[in-house]
């Protein structure tokens, strides 16, 4: 019996100790005047986005890069007029922060990412 809670610890404790999954924190930002609809991130492998982006407003999404890509940014601006963007290109192990700024000079993307962790 106490060797089983013993073995219980060591499970929970190596659970604990520290591994992590690599992934990228994606900061989408409408700094225009006016909202922005369907927006969309295209990174390797999947899609994130959201509805409606009022302006000043942020969209907060974490995800997991699996493969190697090119990003892309699509929305729909007030016009009603399809607009894209080509990102950074992500390799599996990427991990960090990345923010996608919309502005009226155009999308800026400003990255810091690294590898994975070693786990």
């Amino acid at each position: 019996m106490r060797l089983s809670g013993i073995h219980a610890l060591l499970v929970a404790s190596i659970a604990l100790s520290g591994c992590r999954s690599a992934h990228v924190e994606a900061t989408v930002s409408n700094h225009t005047a006016q909202p922005i609809s369907l927006v969309e991130v295209d990174y390797p492998s999947a899609s994130f986005g959201t509805q409606n982006l009022a302006p000043g407003a942020d969209f907060h999404y974490r995800f997991k890069v699996l493969g190697a890509g090119t990003m892309k940014l699509s929305y729909t601006d007030t016009a009603r007029k399809e607009q894209t963007a080509t990102g950074p290109y992500l390799k599996e192990d990427a991990n960090g922060p990345m923010v996608i700024e919309i502005t009226p000079a155009g999308v800026h993307w400003q990255t810091v990412l690294g590898s994975a962790p070693p786990q």
